[in-house]
């Protein structure tokens, strides 16, 4: 690999360290102003807004500027969300924000290795990035866990500044502030992304027009290229499995919180922990997927989506936390020798169709609403008064059933389009060959 590969995986890992303690954060920050379970669910659809929002515009984005810059701009917009929390407005809002700044950094996190890397070494890539980012997953919530728990909030809040009074006055608040100092070592790192050389492809401006009129047409470009990753054979269908995945896994991270709290009457901080050991499965089933699977091999994992989504069904039935951490391991490593394959098929048949920023971009902007989707789905369901476990189980259905149907799809190409589909194939075994 690379030297600037390591700077990448470095600047992923504590800004992605940072979201995830975040989160957790401000799941106990809700529950200390006594907001209802619905509003903590919601967290996950608020950050997951702007992605959508925002995805025809932020690609192009990413392929205008240097990477490196668009990255370091994307945390300072996270801390400017984390200072929004901490000086008063609601917490939703706050995290959109921060999910603003995610939004446009993930185009420029994915998009680099398609300019830095060849094709044969995307798969391994996306295994290490993948397992790195699953790592700074389980470290974010246990460190969010810890930062919102007795021991460090109380030395957190013990810290005075002479003649300044920085309002931080609870548990929660203190991680926050703690976090804003990760997000600026995250932001050092962007600072040390090397230019790759690929030429930038200018936003087309039209000096005469508004910002907003010349940001309005960018919407022709995006949409086409959207369409285009659809009609695509294996674009089609690694994108409706990611979308899925990454819909479900989004909001997993707080199915476990909630799921911990009714059937072991965990508080935040140990409910936490349970979230990094399903985060443990994921990465040692993408480190797996890396060393085991090619691009020619991606689609052969699409029956674990449905094993994924029937295995948290089973989920309900458990109330004991020695059978509960292997299984949420076997979870998480289903999930991660998914994703791995299917993602590098994804940005293989992305850049090959309309360059990486804008490929990304499209990929953010479908998952992102499907987290959108199944967030407002599961959180309207305990707004309506269905109990956890009955949104588990439903939520579950949902996951195995919308798998069941991409199988469906793919087997159906598979039959009409023969020809096409192993002609793409085998254009992903020769890349990864060369």
């Amino acid at each position: 690999m690379k030297r600037g590969f390591y700077t990448i995986m470095s600047a992923q890992f504590f800004s992605s360290l940072a979201d995830n303690a975040l989160f957790v954060a401000a799941v106990e920050l809700l529950r200390t102003e006594g907001a209802p379970e619905w509003q903590r669910a919601a967290l996950v659809p608020m950050f997951a807004l702007f992605y959508v929002v925002l995805a025809p515009f932020v690609g192009a984005f990413a392929d205008a500027l240097p990477k490196g810059k668009v990255m370091f701009v994307s945390n300072a917009i996270k801390v400017v969300g984390c200072l929004m929390m901490l000086f008063g407005s609601h917490p939703l809002i706050a995290y959109a924000v921060v999910g603003l700044g995610a939004a446009a950094y993930s185009p420029a996190k994915y998009g680099i290795l398609t300019e830095l890397l060849p094709a044969s070494q995307l798969v391994k890539a996306n295994g290490w990035i993948e397992g790195l980012t699953i790592t700074s997953i389980i470290l974010g919530v246990l460190f969010g866990g810890q930062l919102v728990g007795q021991h460090l909030s109380g030395m957190l809040l013990g810290i005075d500044i002479p003649m300044i009074d920085t309002g931080v006055d609870t548990p929660a608040e203190s991680a926050i502030a703690a976090l804003i100092a990760v997000y600026g070592v995250a932001a050092w790192f962007n600072t040390r992304i090397p230019h790759t050389g690929v030429e930038m492809r200018p936003l087309r401006a039209d000096p005469a027009r508004s910002v907003f009129s010349n940001a309005l047409s960018l919407l022709p470009d995006f949409w086409a290229c959207n369409g285009r990753l659809w009609r695509d054979k294996l674009g089609q269908i690694s994108l409706a499995t990611t979308t899925l995945f990454w819909g479900a896994g989004a909001n997993l991270k707080f199915i476990v919180l909630a799921w911990a709290g009714a059937a072991l009457a965990y508080n935040t901080t140990q409910a936490s922990a349970l979230t990094g050991v399903v985060a443990i499965g994921t990465a040692v089933g993408a480190v797996v997927a890396s060393m085991r699977m090619r691009l020619d091999m991606a689609t052969k994992v699409i029956p674990l989506g449905i094993a994924m989504g029937l295995l948290l069904i089973l989920m309900v039935f458990i109330n004991n936390i020695w059978l509960a951490i292997p299984f949420l391991i076997l979870l998480g490593g289903l999930g991660g020798y998914l994703v791995v394959p299917m993602n590098a098929l994804l940005q293989h048949r992305g850049h090959n169709l309309m360059g990486a920023g804008r490929s990304i971009a499209v990929q953010n902007f479908n998952e992102n609403a499907c987290i959108l989707a199944l967030g407002a789905f599961y959180s309207l369901s305990l707004k309506l008064g269905l109990s956890v476990f009955g949104a588990i189980i439903t939520f579950g259905l949902v996951v195995a059933g919308i798998m069941w149907i991409i199988r469906r799809w793919h087997q159906r190409n598979c039959i009409n389009y023969r020809d096409e589909v192993n002609h793409l194939l085998h254009i992903a075994r020769h890349d990864t060959h060369h």
